[in-house]
């Protein structure tokens, strides 16, 4: 009868936090300061990159550790290892899926409207050089199969060195599975991996306090650097991408949340605002990603789904890499007065859902897999990408976006396959019925009075189950399991 009371409570101390204090409100407001200084002193934002460096250097650094992590505890915390297999096997289907319907997203809509026409662009005279130089040769050495051969890592540290997610996910998957095998000796291994989550996550969130100016230095080098002029000269084609990708989210992602979840998109977009504005201001989708796993967790998925799909997805569902790297590729064919045929074009369709997977963990690895795919089909000339070369930062925040929630609907989606959502609970979350911060508020104060009750030598009273009931577990979240009534 009380509980009712604190929820509500517990909503009013949220509604009455100050609005500066919302980290997404101090991330937006950094973003338009970003923009303002970029336009009027973009020399003096030029220099205010290595602000934006750093923060994103300092998100990477910590990826790693929790995909490694949230994996093992993922894969360890599941009662059978063959629902593991089953996840993962459902997962992989959909990420192909997903990425083959963004694939020819990109390829209808350059193929309806063909911005590249009229360019004209000569491949023998366009300058190659600085990074856009070293992402062509470093494309042009790669196949479209390596991806496969080198999820094996040289070493089990290497992949950490080198920040290679497919590796880390690799190294995680083959830990998590021999802990479960082992039975009883790997239980304190076990429960050392979900402390030690927890520190990380600590970590990660003292990082995050500085996520402002993170945005600020990355917007403001981004304007400063490549300039407003930029935008105006290619922003048929920035538009077009921008189009395509919320065509893509709103049409394609919201049919399957609406038709298989039944949940709305909308609403979900919505819940995901921090993160949306974090990623559009830091241009990665990296330091949204614990976020998305405790967001996804208190709407009532799964924990063990979650913290496998999460950060598998982060390299093999990459739905805005896959609409940018068709339409890039096509646009680039038609700038440079390349035809391609309709049989070309599905053979870049069967190249590019293999090379789309290695833009994830790479710096450049947009561009990089852009060059792959042009390499290893060899009609339309890898020196092409210097014509989309100055417009990628202001594309790549939506690149970003489409990815994050791309990964998030898939999650629902494998959770709600595997049973392991809790439907009601997740429109409640979504509606705002239930918050996260109310929620915690009330655990937090439950939690101090029952201490302070025993420091006093209080009796603290314990409900009791009834005498022809037993209180089951269950692979939902505690708040949510019920007494069973069991007949004599």
């Amino acid at each position: 009868m009380t509980h009712a009371p604190k929820q509500a409570a517990g909503d009013s101390a949220v509604r009455k936090k100050p609005w500066y204090r919302q980290l997404y409100v101090q991330v937006l407001v950094a973003i338009v300061i970003g923009i303002v200084l970029g336009w009027r002193w973009p020399d003096l934002a030029t220099s205010m990159e290595p602000i934006g460096t750093t923060f994103i250097t300092a998100m990477k650094m910590l990826i790693g550790p929790i995909v490694f992590l949230t994996i093992i505890g993922g894969v360890a915390g599941v009662a059978d290892l063959k629902k593991v297999g089953r996840t993962g096997i459902k997962a992989l289907t959909y990420f192909q899926l997903g990425t083959i319907v963004a694939l020819a997203a990109g390829l209808v809509a350059i193929n309806v409207f063909r911005l590249g026409d009229g360019v004209h662009a000569d491949p023998s005279r366009l300058d190659v050089s600085g990074d856009a130089g070293q992402y062509i040769r470093t494309g042009e050495h790669q196949h479209w199969w390596e991806f496969l051969t080198g999820i094996v890592p040289n070493s089990v540290f290497g992949a950490f060195v080198e920040g290679d997610i497919l590796q880390v996910i690799f190294l995680a998957v083959i830990f998590g599975v021999a802990l479960k095998s082992v039975g009883k000796a790997g239980e304190p291994i076990i429960a050392g991996v979900n402390r030690l989550t927890e520190v990380v996550f600590k970590v990660l969130s003292f990082v995050m306090k500085v996520a402002p100016l993170g945005a600020f230095g990355a917007m403001s080098y981004a304007i400063g650097k490549f300039g407003l002029s930029t935008l105006t000269s290619l922003g048929s084609l920035i538009l077009l991408f921008y189009v395509t990708s919320v065509l893509f989210v709103v049409v394609v992602l919201g049919t399957v949340l609406a038709a298989f979840v039944r949940l709305n998109i909308f609403q979900l977009l919505r819940y995901f605002k921090e993160e949306f504005v974090l990623i559009l201001g830091t241009s990665t989708a990296e330091p949204a990603l614990p976020g998305l796993m405790r967001k996804l967790e208190f709407m009532g998925a799964e924990k063990s789904t979650v913290r496998l799909v999460v950060p598998t997805g982060y390299s093999f569902n990459l739905d805005g890499a896959a609409i940018y790297l068709s339409l890039a590729t096509l646009y680039i064919a038609q700038a440079t007065d390349t035809p391609l045929s309709i049989g070309q074009q599905l053979g870049l369709l069967a190249v590019m859902l293999l090379t789309s997977k290695g833009a994830a963990g790479v710096a450049g690895g947009g561009f990089i897999a852009l060059t792959a795919t042009l390499s290893t089909v060899g009609h339309v000339p890898a020196a092409g990408i210097m014509l989309v070369f100055g417009i990628d930062k202001f594309m790549s925040e939506c690149r970003a976006l489409v990815n994050f929630y791309g990964n998030a609907v898939a999650a629902l989606f494998i959770a709600r396959w595997e049973n392991g959502l809790d439907l009601t609970r997740a429109r409640r979350v979504l509606s705002g019925e239930i918050r996260e911060e109310a929620e915690k508020r009330e655990e937090t104060g439950n939690q101090e009075g029952q201490e302070k009750r025993e420091e006093r030598g209080e009796r603290v009273d314990v409900p009791a189950a009834r005498a022809d009931e037993v209180a089951l577990p269950s692979a939902r979240p505690a708040e949510e399991n019920r007494a069973v009534p069991v007949k004599p």
